[in-house]
C-alpha cells in the first residue's frame, strides 16, 4: 500500500515524547515514553518506558459520576486530573530530555451531532509539573471543522504500521481502522469494555478477567436482537460514540436482574463480536487486534466465530499501550505543525493539526 507522505522531508529527525491516554474503561492512565525517528517521510519507533498508573478508587468514583455532577466538580476535577497525570509522568522523564507530553485526557462529554466534545485533566498543570510542552485537546479542532473529533489514532497507525491494512482496538468502545490504497478511514463499531467492566462491578470485580464470568454464561437471544437493533449499529461512518450513549441507550437494556448476570455478560460479548463480525465482513487481511479487550480470551474466541479473517495479537506493550503511543506521536506531529486527524476518517472539512500547546515557561 501507499506510505502516507510527511513533510519535512530532506533530513532525519529524531524526538522523544511521552503519550498519555485515559480511556472510557477507566482502569486508569496509560503511559508511554517513546523515541520517534523520521526519515524520508517514514517513521519508526521505539517505546524506552511504559506503564499504567491506576486510579484510585475515589479518582475513578469522580470520574464515573462527572456527567452528572456539577460544572464546580467538573472544575475540580479537570484540575485534579491534569496533577495526576503530570506526576505519573515525572518518574518517567529521568535524565531523559522529552520534546513534548501529549495528552489524550479523560472523555467526559462526546456528542458529535452537537459539535461538543469535552476532554479533562488540564495542560498547563501537567506543563508546569513536569517541566515540558505538553499538547492536550485534540479532539476539538477537528470537531470545529465538523469532523466526528474520533478516532484520531487511525493516522498514527498509518505512519507507525504501514505494512498493516487493519486494525481493531477493544477499548471502553470497540473502533476499527481500514487502511487501503492510500486512504485511511476508521470509527466506533460498538461498545466494548465499557459495557463488560460495567457488568463485572455488580460482581464485585473491575472486570472479568479473561472472560472467565461471560464464558460460563449463555446467549439471552432476546436481549441480543435487542442490542443488535439500536440505530447508531446502522449509522454510515464516519461515526463515534461517548459514554452518554452508554449511559442513555445501552446500559438500560442490560441492567435487569431478571436475566442472570453470566448470561447478560455472555450475551454482550456474543454482541460485541457479531457488530465487528459486520463491520469487518468486506475487508481483506488479518486484523492487528489491541486494547484491554484482547485479553479477554471469552472475546476473541467469539470474535473468532464471527468471522473468518485472522486476529493477530501483537506483543503485549502493543496490546495494552498502542493508544498512548499514537498519542506521542500526534503530540510531535503537532510541533511540526502536520496533521493530527485525518477528514477521511473523522468525516470533517480538510485534514487539521489540532491541539493547545501549554509550555512551562
Amino acid at each position: 500500500m501507499a506510505k502516507l507522505k510527511v513533510t519535512h522531508l530532506c533530513s532525519v529527525k529524531e524526538y522523544t515524547a511521552i503519550g498519555v491516554m485515559s480511556g472510557s474503561s477507566l482502569d486508569g492512565i496509560d503511559l508511554a515514553l517513546c523515541r520517534f525517528r523520521v526519515n524520508g517521510g517514514e517513521w519508526t519507533f521505539n517505546i524506552l518506558d511504559a506503564r499504567t498508573d491506576p486510579y484510585p478508587d475515589d479518582l475513578r468514583a469522580r470520574l464515573l459520576g462527572a456527567m452528572d455532577g456539577s460544572s464546580l466538580e467538573l472544575a475540580r476535577l479537570h484540575r485534579d486530573l491534569g496533577d495526576r497525570i503530570g506526576n505519573a509522568c515525572k518518574p518517567m522523564l529521568g535524565n531523559t530530555s522529552v520534546d513534548v507530553i501529549a495528552s489524550h485526557g479523560h472523555t467526559i462529554f462526546h456528542k458529535p451531532s452537537e459539535g461538543l466534545t469535552t476532554q479533562i485533566g488540564c495542560g498547563a498543570r501537567i506543563a508546569a509539573i513536569t517541566g515540558t510542552p505538553t499538547v492536550c485537546d485534540l479532539r476539538t479542532t477537528d470537531m470545529a471543522l465538523g469532523g466526528q473529533g474520533a478516532p484520531l489514532v487511525p493516522l498514527g497507525e498509518s505512519l507507525l504500521f504501514p505494512d498493516h491494512p487493519i486494525f481493531l482496538n477493544i477499548g471502553g468502545i470497540c473502533n476499527v481502522s481500514l487502511h487501503r490504497s492510500g486512504k485511511v478511514t476508521g470509527y466506533d463499531v460498538c461498545i466494548g469494555n465499557q459495557a463488560l467492566n460495567f457488568l463485572a462491578e455488580e460482581a464485585g470485580a473491575v472486570f472479568d478477567k479473561g472472560g472467565a464470568l461471560a464464558r460460563s454464561g449463555l446467549v439471552n437471544n432476546e436481549l441480543l436482537q435487542r442490542l443488535n437493533a439500536l440505530p447508531f449499529h446502522t449509522m454510515e461512518p464516519p461515526r463515534s460514540l461517548g459514554r452518554e450513549w452508554f449511559k442513555e441507550q445501552f446500559r438500560p437494556l442490560i441492567t435487569s436482574k431478571d436475566i442472570p448476570l453470566v448470561d447478560r455478560m455472555r450475551t454482550v460479548v456474543e454482541h460485541i463480536a457479531f457488530q465487528v463480525g459486520v463491520a469487518l465482513e468486506d475487508v481483506e487481511g488479518e486484523i492487528l487486534t489491541t486494547g484491554g479487550g484482547a485479553h479477554n480470551t471469552a472475546l476473541i474466541e467469539a470474535l473468532r466465530s464471527a468471522t473468518s479473517k485472522v486476529i493477530r495479537i501483537p506483543e503485549d506493550r502493543i496490546v495494552d499501550l498502542k493508544e498512548a503511543l499514537i498519542f506521542a506521536l500526534l503530540g510531535v506531529l503537532h510541533l511540526r505543525g502536520e496533521p493530527t486527524a485525518r477528514a477521511s476518517v473523522t468525516g470533517a472539512l480538510r485534514d487539521s493539526c489540532g491541539g493547545a500547546l501549554y509550555r512551562p515557561n
